[in-house]
């Protein structure tokens, strides 16, 4: 069930997103099959409606967050999770890579129609 009140991880997350210039919707409701094919209402954190990619912001590293990355490849739902607590790299770093390579990953499925 959507919280409506940002973490303060989520709000961090929000105002990068502004910083780049890219929109976000908070908890934008999508539906997923899980693992039995059964049908679910799933709410990631951010959706950039502007590029089609979801943001799970990892709150936890006592939480895994493995089923629900299955769960979302499967459906072929692009998402980006982001791990704050995790200090080897920059999170911010690592989610304008992501979106990058989600896009050039798209790109060479245009190309292919060409």
């Amino acid at each position: 069930m959507s919280s409506l009140i940002p973490t303060i991880s989520e709000q961090e997350v929000e105002s990068y997103l502004k910083e780049l210039g890219i929109s976000c919707l908070y908890e934008q409701a999508i539906f997923v099959q899980d693992d039995k094919n059964r049908p679910r209402v799933w709410t990631p954190d951010f959706y950039l409606p502007e590029l089609g990619i979801y943001i799970e912001v990892c709150g936890s590293e006592k939480f895994s967050y493995d089923f629900r990355e299955k769960i979302y490849k499967k459906n072929n739902i692009p998402i980006i999770f982001i791990h704050q607590f995790k200090p080897q790299q920059s999170w911010q770093f690592y989610l304008k890579q992501r979106i990058i390579e989600i896009n050039l990953e798209r790109q060479k499925i245009i190309n292919t129609l060409k």
